[in-house]
């Protein structure tokens, strides 16, 4: 008998009618001898719902307060599903985060999971249970105070636990059949991945592909727990990610040249405009950036006037830090000797991934071609090995997108790509 985690998110359980759905497939799994432990998000736009809310009743609510909030959508969830499943004739306990073990770092609306200790799931299980577990949330280690783990939480819950209970798989079910060479809402001829590595993942993911979350799959690779990413409204294979490619039939899939291309719309970018170009005026900057708790993607340099002797260093970060980040910067204006700030938050990211990108020339060129034909301007170039990203403006992502897809024939020849649920998540 193995172990399954399995996740779902809040499309998948958006009504009453999908949990009932999503338990006739967990309860499938468990026919077929498994242990099955499941991590569940809250219903549809609950989350959403509540941060409104909230922000109705006060316009920067607290922390510690907004976190008791947030959990709620997620225990609705998991009482719900359990009652679902005990409705086909089969024993279900729900578990809150904290009861499950997830213990956390203290920092509210984004933790951190320090450790996982999952006793009272192990006794669950033996004793013949599906174990439902909120996603999304755990315990401070020090106050017990209840947690948040920020955007794509429940994803990092669901690998999390599978790692404690040494799962064989973390399947995480979502609202389209896998991992797409693009996001299906954009370009409609995008493919599915069959498999993907760890580090082309953790490429698209933090270059804007919202299918698995950045903190999740890094939790993945360090514990070797595959993924099967897949969807909860069909029958179909997903992708797996993992560290080493699945067989299918008699053959090994093979890693692709170009696993994808990504996009993001959800950063700003704030140049700091007359900056003297000297030593340590850069660390000046970003160390104010750093104590404000903010974390930057894209950093980038111009050439100082010689006749003035300063420079200009742009650099990007998510939207909702814009204002803080304005703040500490201004705060500390005198320390760093800056003339200005300048914040634009109509830009886009896009990103081409593949780790064979390193061994085949030619592959630089024909991204930037592949821009200029589609009449894409170019403000700022971040590369590595097996990523190559760029920042145009916000309108012209989506046509920039669908253009590199095509110059790198990752188009498939029917529409094949199907968002189930809206969201792509």
């Amino acid at each position: 008998m193995g172990l399954v985690v399995q996740k779902y998110g809040g499309s998948s359980v958006a009504d009453a009618e999908g949990i009932k759905r999503v338990a006739k497939r967990i309860v499938e799994a468990k026919k077929n001898g498994n242990d099955v432990v499941v991590v569940v998000s809250a219903m549809g736009d609950t989350t959403d719902e509540l941060i409104d809310l909230a922000e109705q009743v006060s316009p920067m609510p607290a922390g510690r307060e907004l976190d008791m909030l947030l959990t709620a959508g997620e225990r609705i969830s998991m009482a719900l599903l359990a009652m679902a499943i005990k409705n086909l004739g089969h024993k279900a306990q729900s578990f809150t985060g904290s009861q499950a073990g997830v213990i956390t770092d203290s920092v509210h609306n984004k933790a951190r999971i320090i450790d996982v200790t999952p006793g009272r799931i192990r006794t669950a299980l033996d004793e013949g249970n599906i174990a439902i577990v909120a996603g999304f949330q755990g315990v401070s280690q020090d106050k017990k105070d209840i947690t948040t783990l920020g955007r794509g939480g429940s994803d990092t819950t669901a690998v999390a636990l599978a790692a404690a209970l040494d799962a064989e798989v973390c399947e995480i079910y979502t609202d389209v059949d896998g991992v797409f060479t693009a996001d299906p809402r954009v370009v409609k001829k995008a493919r599915k991945i069959d498999w993907i590595s760890f580090e082309d993942m953790l490429e698209l993911a933090s270059s804007g592909s919202k299918v698995l979350l950045h903190r999740c799959v890094e939790y993945a690779r360090r514990y070797n727990i595959p993924i099967h990413v897949r969807s909860s409204f069909s029958g179909l294979q997903g992708t797996w990610v993992s560290s080493e490619p699945i067989e299918q039939g008699d053959k090994k899939v093979e890693q692709a040249i170009i696993s994808g291309v990504a996009h993001d719309t959800s950063e700003a970018k704030i140049t700091v405009v007359g900056v003297p170009d000297k030593p340590g005026e850069a660390a000046s900057i970003f160390r104010t950036i750093a104590d404000a708790e903010i974390n930057i993607d894209m950093v980038v340099q111009n050439v100082s006037a010689a006749s003035t002797g300063l420079t200009d260093i742009s650099f990007t970060l998510p939207k909702t830090e814009g204002r803080k980040a304005i703040d500490a910067l201004e705060k500390n204006r005198a320390g760093i000797g800056f003339d200005s700030l300048r914040y634009d938050d109509q830009i886009g990211k896009i990103s081409l991934v593949g780790a064979g990108m390193k061994t085949n020339p030619g592959v630089t060129a024909d991204f930037f071609t592949a821009l200029s034909d589609a009449g894409v301007n170019i403000e700022l170039i971040s590369t590595s090995e097996i990523r190559i990203s760029v920042v145009t403006r916000k309108d012209d992502v989506p046509e920039a997108v669908r253009a590199v897809h095509t110059a790198f024939g990752l188009d498939s020849d029917s529409d094949e790509a199907v968002v189930y649920g809206g969201t792509g998540r």
